[in-house]
């Protein structure tokens, strides 16, 4: 294990990372000038860090971006999958570099400090990477204060008092609260966002803290989408007529989601309701079906993943947020393995043999990037009309 901790602060520290073991690592702050406390994780996409930030499946989270240039390609108002970020705070290498893009609105220290979002950079993030490789996600706090005066004691406390992620029910933070119809397809670079005219079939997709591109990218096949919370029971969502079923993404312990999900994922499947999941929602079909999720050491979390798609034997490169996944042991006789990650081996799909319900743990609609696996979509659409036939 690597120990990148400084006894000392230098002079110009105006940030530090406190761990819940007492290590401590200081540099100079950026953003909101507060602190957060959360798990601290590691993402090794080279774009897209403002899809990363606003991602609802880093409810609770502190981010380690292992690509040192964050920042060069700004904000705008356009790139974003939840109009709150619900990552708590970011780690990185450089100073925030300059925007260079024709698209940028807002530098990134700007939009930052808008959402209240504290950071630090001068880390050394591949140290840090490869202690979260070696000891697993700690729990800690990021603390940006211009002064440069900590109470690290305090800090501490308060990062090993954090209960972590495992048993949290986070969906419930970020779930809609309220049902809302989406129209809203993929972003084109000469028309940008498109709406959908003609709809084919219409889906309900429950809110564990769904993305908006994955909602684009079900409207862009001709879905039209119905958004109920996360919480919705079966009847509610039968009274919508849908012809398919979406469980999206989301934040936190799968089994403390599954508490409430599970049962209503339960009597879709007994209706013969045609189901496509995405990351937990992947975890929900399997916990559905009585399979088993477990905490993993550090989790997948990037857009260079590689997974191989056992039905077709193709291999494509992933875009990844998750620190929990499914047992594949523990899955019953009527389910079988599609998708298996190349990193570790670990499950990263599955189908029902005796029912039109199909799951993957990566996220085909690539945002940020690549969009190998954009054909999950077409697949579930092709479902949902062959179960309408039959």
């Amino acid at each position: 294990m690597t120990d990148i901790s400084t006894p000392k602060p230098p002079k110009n520290a105006s940030a530090v990372i406190v761990l819940a073991d007492g290590s401590v690592f200081y540099g100079q702050g950026i953003g909101a000038e507060t602190k957060a406390v959360g798990e601290i994780c590691f993402n090794t996409s080279m774009t897209g860090y403002q899809e990363i930030l606003t991602d609802p499946s880093y409810a609770g989270q502190i981010i380690n971006f292992t690509f040192p240039h964050i920042g060069n390609v700004g904000t705008n108002d356009q790139d974003i999958e939840t109009i709150n970020p619900a990552a708590r705070g970011c780690i990185l290498r450089e100073h925030i570099t300059d925007e260079e893009s024709w698209r940028a609105t807002k530098h990134f220290n700007d939009w930052l400090k808008t959402y209240n979002l504290p950071g630090i950079c001068g880390i050394d993030t591949r140290a840090l990477t490869r202690r979260i490789r070696d000891i697993g996600a700690p729990n800690g706090i990021v603390c940006h204060q211009a002064d440069g005066k900590f109470d690290l004691d305090a800090l501490k406390k308060e990062a090993a008092a954090w209960p972590g992620l495992e048993g949290m029910d986070l969906a419930k933070d970020v779930s809609c609260t309220q049902t809302y119809k989406w129209d809203e397809t993929t972003w084109d670079l000469k028309t940008g966002y498109g709406k959908l005219e003609n709809a084919n079939l219409h889906v309900v997709a429950m809110d564990f803290g769904a993305k908006r591109n994955i909602l684009r990218c079900l409207a862009a096949s001709g879905c039209k989408v119905t958004v109920v919370p996360g919480n919705a029971t079966a009847e509610d969502i039968m009274n919508h007529k849908p012809d398919g079923v979406f469980l999206s993404n989301g934040p936190g312990d799968p089994a403390a989601t599954g508490e409430y999900a599970v049962p209503t994922i339960k009597a879709l499947l007994a209706k013969n309701m045609p189901i496509f999941g995405i990351c937990l929602g992947h975890q929900m079909l399997a916990l559905a079906i009585g399979g088993k999720t477990k905490k993993m050491h550090q989790g997948h979390r990037g857009a260079n993943q590689p997974v191989k798609d056992l039905t077709t034997g193709k291999v494509e490169i992933t875009s990844q947020n998750h620190g929990f996944c499914v047992m594949p042991e523990t899955l019953p006789a009527n389910a079988e393995v599609t998708h298996v990650s190349l990193f570790d081996g670990t499950n990263e799909g599955l189908r029902l043999k005796d029912k039109p319900a199909f799951s993957v743990q990566y996220h085909p609609e690539a945002s940020p990037g690549p969009q190998d696996s954009h054909y999950l979509f077409g697949r579930f659409v092709d479902m949902i009309k062959e179960s309408k036939a039959a």
